[in-house]
């Protein structure tokens, strides 16, 4: 099989591709960063053959338990991603199998979100009366940090939006495209309302370079861009340094900051409990927010998730509680599996691009409901 990764988001270095039933296989590092997890590769083979694939530096990867109960997704046009058989053995190898139906065909960590697709995204969007596109900086590699302004920004309340700060985590772009879209429907009553009394501050991808690099956390200096928020430098993190320096131009009122997780399997947010000022009003807030999404959306759910910070106690170089913290205000990260949902299981695709998307338009139900409690 010939297998190629030479192209946007692409990771994968060929270890042995001699033998069809057992391909060998490693990720490479991110980019100036011991991070690794994210593949991507495209492969050209036999029309109903089965070959074998084995990742052999798995067990060596950011987050091992992210490989159990883990399946492989692939395409043969880049649109359709689906499952594949994957198994994480006693020999740490990662193994999966497929026999082609075409004779090239994807496989990916989770359904891809290309940079292609994100500049569509922005420049569709900016064709809506609703919305103005912004140039806030350039990363360490020279890209644009694209902002969407939508809505009337005399609105007395701000929401932001940021997502895919880990550029792995594709499923939080797929998250922001669907909330971006329903905003801009001019049809949706819910959506039209809400930007009576608020406007959004929408960043759809933090990190650009890494998503191009195929990285799975960093940012081409090899930054990790959520760990970087109470002290960050136009050298090495300058796309947190850039949407910092706006918030604080234009306030904050309510942060959503969307990531996947490798690990659990379920939809889920964390708060900003250890923040210093965090008080009952914050807590009523979280509460009412997941209680409102749970009941729109059950792939949303409360049960599972990250242990509570003690009060205090929160990392404030973590962008939901430095943005708590700064502007005292409702601030979660939402977090989406790259595994199947536990709750909702589909076989066929497991947690998607789709469901991300479908997931982003619900969230605005909760912040109709509570955007005049916001301040």
């Amino acid at each position: 099989m010939n297998i190629n990764c030479l192209f946007d988001s692409g990771n994968i270095e060929v270890i042995d591709a001699s033998d069809s039933k057992a391909i060998k296989l490693a990720i490479r590092n991110d980019s100036n960063s011991e991070f690794k997890q994210w593949f991507h590769f495209r492969g050209h083979g036999e029309i109903g053959k089965t070959y074998n694939f084995e990742i052999i530096n798995a067990k060596e990867c950011s987050y091992v338990d992210g490989w159990k109960d883990y399946q492989v997704v692939a395409s043969y046009d880049g649109e359709y991603w689906f499952r594949v058989h994957t198994q994480f053995d006693d020999n740490k190898l990662l193994s999966f199998s497929h026999q082609l139906e075409q004779p090239t065909i994807f496989f990916a960590y989770f359904e891809p979100y290309s940079y292609q697709r994100h500049l569509s995204l922005i420049h569709q969007a900016q064709h809506s009366e609703l919305c103005q596109h912004h140039i806030l900086g350039q990363t360490v590699d020279g890209h644009d940090i694209d902002l969407l302004i939508i809505g009337d920004e005399s609105r007395e309340r701000k929401i932001w939006v940021t997502a895919r700060q880990h550029p792995g985590e594709t499923m939080a772009e797929w998250c922001a495209e669907g909330l971006i879209e329903r905003l801009l429907n001019e049809d949706d009553a819910l959506a039209q309302s809400l930007l009576q009394d608020a406007v959004f501050y929408v960043v759809p991808n933090m990190n650009v370079d890494g998503s191009i690099r195929g990285n799975l956390r960093s940012n081409a200096a090899g930054a990790n861009l959520n760990r970087e928020w109470q002290s960050p430098s136009v050298k090495n993190s300058p796309e947190v340094y850039h949407v910092r320096n706006k918030m604080k131009e234009i306030g904050v009122d309510a942060f959503l900051d969307l990531h996947g997780d490798e690990g659990l399997p379920y939809v889920f947010v964390a708060g900003c409990e250890g923040i210093p000022s965090y008080d009952g009003r914050l807590k009523n807030l979280e509460e009412e927010f997941s209680s409102i999404l749970k009941s729109v959306n059950p792939d949303f759910q409360t049960e599972f998730g990250y242990d509570k910070d003690e009060p205090g106690k929160a990392n404030l170089t973590v962008a939901n509680a430095w943005v708590g913290e700064e502007f005292k205000c409702l601030s979660l990260t939402l977090e989406m599996p790259f595994k199947d949902n536990a709750n909702l299981s589909n076989k066929e695709t497991g947690w998607s691009g789709d469901r991300s998307y479908l997931l982003g338009q619900t969230l605005l139900n909760p912040l109709y409901q509570l955007v005049k409690k916001l301040r």
